[in-house]
């Protein structure tokens, strides 16, 4: 106060000034310059209409420039703001603005320099408010820009790193291509030699067929008793655990034979299978090339289920494991139909069976080959003679009597000028027979 005159908080050489950029800015069609209105008393929707129609571009920036508050909302409408509520905050700013240069427009008819500087300080304080969200917006904008530089950076140089190792890898792969032209063109060769060698293999196996000696002759025929033996043990345990009578089925094979012990029973079933395999021994000749092929002769079944030997096994599984054994051994006889169809199933059983047939059916092909080859039997109740016969069980006491044949448990062969005995079960002859 001076001279008893109030001055105004503002220069009255400004007031006009701002008084016309905030016209120009927060223009209201509800409330007059000359409103005698208390601006308390307004309402807020009224505001919010008039920052509505300011933020749908209602006001534009005229030729002197003044166009403070729609470019900061340019600005904000062009960055992708995601920032709600700091939008809101923007608006709440322009509210009070708008509501502080309403009371500057009062203030000044009648003039009134309190309300005046009260005014003045307001809109002062939400430019100052304005102009810190500005700032803070924009340096957000700048580290994220920054961030961005920085992430592009790092893109290219990786971009650049896996370019050049893209050239190294199509460099190694063209080096690559060019050993596995190199290594096919070695294989294709290899591979016809391995051809002719694996003929040539052929020949020769043949060729040894033919020459068999009679030491090889013996251990075929070793090896057919061995196999009898080795399928029969799991044959009499499986009937064992299925409840079969072994004494029964033993005097089924044949009746009346005197064993010296119990076990000794297990020779009837070891000459119910002899009797099986043996049957219809054929001196037909038939090649052994395709057996003598693989080490395992189910193999032989699996490359060719339609040959003499996979015919010849087919046959003789069927005559051996009678339809109610394989019920009682695996509860059905999916294995027998299996076979019955021209099929061999891979089941421990039937490999083993496979593996005795093979002895049986290189002995048959041995022994066609061979001129003035025959299979004799020995009939039970027949004298014992150790030039026929093999006792199954050791040395006898030829001192303490003679002896009789109960049970053959393999016949005998003449190969070539080779004889092979008999194998035979014997009882001790009463003197009075």
């Amino acid at each position: 106060m001076e001279g008893g005159v109030i001055k105004p908080a503002i220069p009255a050489s400004n007031i006009s000034d701002i008084v016309s950029k905030f016209a120009k800015v927060c223009k209201f069609r509800s409330i007059g310059v000359l409103s005698s209105e208390n601006p308390s008393h307004l309402q807020h929707h009224k505001f919010s209409n008039d920052v509505k129609s300011l933020v749908d571009g209602v006001q534009k920036p005229d030729s002197d420039g003044v166009n403070v508050i729609p470019e900061l909302i340019e600005v904000c409408s062009n960055c992708n703001w995601s920032g709600h509520d700091d939008v809101l905050k923007v608006f709440d700013i322009i509210s009070e603005l708008k509501l502080a240069y309403v009371q500057l427009q009062e203030a000044l008819i009648p003039y009134d320099p309190d309300k005046i500087k009260t005014a003045d300080e307001l809109v002062l304080s939400n430019l100052d408010k304005l102009c810190k969200v500005r700032c803070a917006f924009k340096e957000s904008q700048f580290q994220k820009s920054n961030s961005l530089s920085a992430c592009l950076t790092v893109l290219r140089a990786e971009i650049k790193v896996q370019e050049k190792l893209l050239e190294r890898l199509k460099a190694q792969a063209k080096k690559k291509d060019a050993e596995i032209s190199y290594l096919k063109r070695e294989f294709h060769d290899l591979d016809g030699k391995n051809r002719m060698l694996v003929e040539e293999i052929k020949c020769k196996e043949r060729e040894a067929i033919k020459r068999l000696n009679l030491s090889s002759v013996d251990n075929v025929v070793k090896e057919v008793s061995k196999s009898i033996h080795d399928f029969a043990k799991p044959l009499i345990a499986l009937m064992k655990a299925s409840g079969w009578d072994l004494d029964e089925a033993a005097s089924s094979i044949q009746d009346s034979v005197v064993y010296s012990v119990r076990s000794h029973k297990k020779y009837a079933f070891e000459a119910y299978i002899s009797r099986r395999m043996l049957y219809g021994f054929s001196l037909k000749s038939h090649n052994v090339d395709d057996v003598l092929r693989f080490n395992d002769p189910i193999d032989v079944l699996i490359e060719d289920p339609n040959c003499k030997f996979a015919e010849f096994c087919r046959s003789k599984y069927l005559l051996i494991v009678h339809p109610r054994i394989e019920a009682s051994f695996f509860g059905n006889l999916d294995q027998r139909n299996f076979v019955s169809s021209g099929k061999h199933p891979i089941t421990p059983f039937y490999q083993l069976f496979v593996k005795m047939a093979r002895w049986v059916w290189l002995l048959q092909g041995i022994a066609a080959s061979e001129p003035e080859s025959e299979m004799f039997v020995v009939n039970r109740g027949t004298e014992f003679s150790d030039y026929y016969m093999e006792n199954i069980e050791g040395l006898l006491d030829e001192q303490n009597g003679r002896y009789k044949v109960e049970l053959m448990i393999t016949p005998g062969f003449k190969i070539g000028n080779k004889l092979f005995k008999s194998r035979v079960y014997l009882s001790k002859r009463n003197n009075g027979y």
